[in-house]
């Protein structure tokens, strides 16, 4: 099944760096990036080391509701390029050995028995079984170790 992988919408990027308050109403923590372990969510690269990042809570849902996990992610400081839609895992998941990745569905509930930490080898095959259930309208990548959100999966 033909799979397109999403980063963040720009628009929500250029708030948060322009200084806009994240998820949890707070002003984005800025740091600089030892290098590793810091993926921006915009660009799907690794915040190079010395670089400076901000770490802010981001919820990947329209609205607040009891499925809209908060969590949270890191950025580029400054403007970055959004990554392409993409059919292609993209590159910065590589080096990673395991991903977490569950279906919501249209109303952005999760759909229970989606759940699944799979080795990032098996990404394209699950999240293509997981979409077989047409209840599943997007599926999220998060961090194997701790949760945190990727990157969204639609159908192509």
């Amino acid at each position: 099944m033909p799979l397109t992988f999403k980063a963040l919408p720009t628009e929500d990027v250029r708030a948060l760096q322009a200084g806009q308050p994240d998820a949890n109403r707070q002003m984005p923590e800025r740091g600089v990036s030892n290098g590793i372990g810091t993926p921006c969510r915009h660009c799907l690269t690794n915040i190079p080391d010395g670089k400076e990042m901000l770490v802010l809570a981001y919820r990947p849902f329209p609205v607040p509701q009891p499925y809209a996990e908060t969590g949270p992610i890191f950025l580029c400081a400054n403007q970055c390029h959004r990554h392409h839609d993409t059919s292609v895992l993209p590159k910065m998941f590589e080096a990673r050995q395991n991903i977490l990745v569950r279906g919501y569905t249209a109303e952005n509930r999760i759909k229970y028995s989606t759940g699944k930490v799979i080795e990032i080898s098996a990404v394209e095959r699950v999240v293509g079984q997981i979409f077989e259930d047409q209840d599943v309208a997007y599926v999220h990548m998060r961090s194997a170790s701790n949760n945190c959100y990727q990157c969204r999966i639609e159908r192509s």
